[in-house]
């Protein structure tokens, strides 16, 4: 018996690692996130306990994984993802860890990199960008928008859509300048992605609409977006009349 926390990638579902469609495929049971996607779940053998997290809380979820390995299943935890990218996958090990059953990680593709990919952003690009910063946006009053405001590079916020208002506006309180460019990138790699790039100060307007999952990047790298990525909504058209800004050497 094994308890595997297995990332499924940032949504279509041919973004999963090998190794975790393997497990997916052999498992006794499957505890599954609301954003992976039906096709993956469907994976499992059909006399497979098929479980929704979606209305457990994180310690109910840590309860039913000892559980499950104690009845002497292969369970696979499936999650959007990485599980150790804000997927509380270190508060699943330690409490299998605590009730000692045996478990394993199977790294996801983060959207850390991935999502913004989808929309033809590298989150690092040479002379351009060298530092990523990642952030979880779910709850602002905890973050240090002045670090953020001066940090190089690139900010990538999870978890930040029903929050944008409040993060742009922080950001230029604490002085990033207002034509920052943001792209919003709503239900990445999958039929309804959808991309919204404009200015900092525009953001929070230009992006009304998108849906979650949802992943904000701010950083100059957004440009290349007009230049590698597929087609993307402009909150103000023209910001996209602007040259594209290049890396320097």
């Amino acid at each position: 018996m094994t308890v595997y926390l297995v990332g499924a990638g940032p949504g279509d579902p041919g973004l999963i690692t090998v190794r975790g469609l393997e497990l997916v495929r052999e498992c006794d049971a499957i505890v599954y996130d609301r954003l992976v996607s039906p096709e993956l779940v469907g994976q499992a053998p059909l006399n497979a306990v098929r479980i929704a997290r979606d209305r457990l809380g994180q310690s109910e979820v840590d309860e039913l994984l000892v559980r499950l390995g104690r009845r002497g299943l292969d369970v696979v935890r499936l999650k959007g993802g990485d599980p150790f990218v804000f997927g509380r996958g270190g508060e699943e090990a330690l409490a299998l860890a605590a009730a000692g059953i045996p478990f394993a990680m199977v790294p996801g593709v983060s959207s850390i990199a991935a999502v913004p990919a989808s929309a033809g952003i590298p989150v690092t690009h040479r002379g351009l960008s060298s530092q990523v910063t990642v952030v979880s946006g779910h709850d602002p009053d905890e973050l240090d928008f002045a670090s953020l405001a001066g940090a190089p590079g690139t900010l990538v916020f999870f978890m930040g859509l029903a929050s944008l208002a409040v993060i742009a506006g922080r950001l230029l309180a604490a002085e990033k300048p207002a034509e920052t460019p943001v792209a919003v990138i709503s239900q990445a790699t999958t039929s309804e992605e959808r991309s919204v790039v404009a200015p900092l100060a525009a953001i929070a307007e230009a992006a009304t609409g998108l849906e979650p999952p949802a992943l904000v990047v701010v950083g100059d790298v957004v440009r290349f977006a007009s230049e590698i990525g597929p087609s993307v909504e402009w909150g103000i058209p023209e910001f996209l009349a602007r040259a594209p800004l290049r890396a320097t050497a």
